[in-house]
């Protein structure tokens, strides 16, 4: 992994080879810069080794072994039984894959690769440290870009064990499903891993001390989610926190006070607690460089991912919400960029949304109420996918797709709730960084029968022009 003599000196330090990392690795290595990319565990970060795509797997398989069960109204009739062990094992092979393939487009575009943990020791010098060679070497930069990522939250009294008390990483690492799980955290993290195994055949609880689900999307983008979780099984407890826990002859008990004072205990094999991330900044000594963080441990940065030390970048999650690894793909390119004297700028108006639960949920832009009060007097269209041909032969006439508009029918935002929402969203991305109108949508031709068309209808629906959904 390392370089077999690391450089003392580069004009581009990046620290940590995630999503934000290797991204700008690479294109600051594109655009001519000497590129040296610090790791000091696996290539792809959190989000292709622990997060995005190991969950995305598990998720799609587990997703194949529930529809092929419940196919019977369709005539398929089938008995099948997941083995964890194999599953996981067809996962690592994925995650194998895209580790080994972002290590061969750094080395590929020049860019030097050194194994181990760097750590600031002045305004333009890290230390980088590789404990499994014992070894500690200097290094000089010029410009330097932060991207350590992010890791769980530990809910006090619930220290992660990786046996009873799970992180999502600990989740996506076990061999085998638990008859009872607890999920602690209604979040996006904890839906969509409350959906895997409930999907696996196991019987899960989950307990939010909110009075909701997915926090922040709104009632209406959760309530078929939720619907469709207690369709699975999944057992939901809001307005409770998790107070305390302890081990039984057959697993866990978790002991949970209500809003009301009321006391309540669940018991499961184990414990799933999701409850956020929070920024990897602790261990790389931002302060013997002069860079700040704000009270919860992020970087604040401007809208070229500067620092306060205009020569030291911050990207990704590291940098704050939205925690999306796109997002650090995004601002990586653009810190390469503008050290390379370019003059893009970070503007998050469309950078999009996803959950992968049943069905999934996709977001970009304003909502109705965020575009009122940004002083639109906002235009809404919606198509429900029971009106889809396309929904219907997949088995799935459950969300819909809505537009938002400004008053001049220019696009500004979009809710989907949808099979294949992750992929629809891209149009409206595309749309609202565009500056489309509502017009250009209505006179795109889309195909049929596919679910893009429910994304035109929404904006017909929007101007008064919807033919398959009647007109607001």
């Amino acid at each position: 992994m390392s370089a077999r003599d690391p450089p003392t000196s580069t004009d581009v330090l990046v620290i940590g080879a995630g999503p934000g990392g290797y991204v700008a690795a690479i294109r600051a290595a594109q655009l001519g810069l000497d590129v040296t990319l610090v790791e000091k565990d696996a290539y792809g970060g959190t989000c292709l080794n622990h997060g995005c795509i190991p969950s995305k797997a598990l998720i799609s398989a587990t997703d194949l072994a529930h529809r092929t069960r419940e196919a019977s109204h369709m005539g398929i009739h089938a008995e099948l039984t997941i083995e964890m062990s194999e599953l996981v094992a067809w996962k690592d092979q994925v995650v194998e894959q895209l580790t080994s393939g972002v290590e061969k487009l750094c080395k590929g575009n020049g860019v030097t690769l050194v194994e181990g943990a760097a750590e600031f020791t002045g305004e333009n010098t890290v230390r980088i440290t590789n404990s499994r060679e014992d070894d500690t070497n200097r290094l000089e930069f010029e410009h330097a870009i932060v991207a350590t990522g992010s890791q769980p939250v530990e809910l006090p009294g619930f220290e992660f064990d990786g046996e009873q008390i799970l992180s999502s990483r600990d989740a996506l690492a076990m061999e085998s499903i638990p008859d009872r799980l607890i999920v602690v955290g209604a979040g996006y993290i904890g839906m969509e891993l409350a959906t895997v195994f409930a999907k696996a055949g196991a019987n899960v609880t989950v307990i939010e001390m909110l009075d909701e689900a997915l926090p922040g999307y709104g009632a209406d983008v959760t309530r078929v989610v939720k619907q469709r979780a207690t369709e699975l099984g999944i057992e939901f407890h809001f307005e409770a926190a998790a107070d305390s826990w302890e081990r039984t002859t057959d697993g866990i008990t978790v002991t949970t006070t209500s809003e009301d004072g009321g006391v309540s205990e669940f018991t499961a094999e184990k414990a799933l607690v999701a409850v956020g991330r929070k920024p990897v900044t602790e261990t790389v000594s931002l302060e013997a460089a002069g860079v700040e963080t704000d009270e919860d441990g992020f970087v604040p940065t401007d809208d070229y991912a500067r620092t306060n030390r205009e020569h030291i970048f911050a990207v990704g999650d590291v940098a704050g919400e939205p925690m999306l690894a796109h997002k650090g793909m995004y601002e990586g390119e653009i810190a390469a960029e503008y050290i390379a004297g370019g003059s893009a700028t970070v503007d998050p108006q469309a950078i999009p949304a996803v959950v992968f639960t049943d069905p999934e949920i996709a977001t970009v832009g304003m909502t109705e109420a965020e575009a009122a009060k940004a002083g639109f007097d906002p235009i809404v269209g919606e198509m429900h996918l029971r009106g889809s041909g396309r929904a219907l032969t997949m088995d799935e006439a459950s969300g819909f797709v809505r537009v938002i508009a400004a008053e001049t029918g220019n696009v500004v935002g979009a809710q989907i709730v949808a099979p294949e929402a992750s992929e629809l969203i891209a149009e409206l991305g595309l749309v609202i960084e565009s500056e489309m109108s509502l017009d250009a949508m209505i006179e795109t031709v889309h195909a049929h029968p596919t679910l893009s068309e429910t994304v035109r209808e929404a904006a017909a629906n929007a101007a008064g022009q919807a033919i398959h959904t009647l007109n607001r």
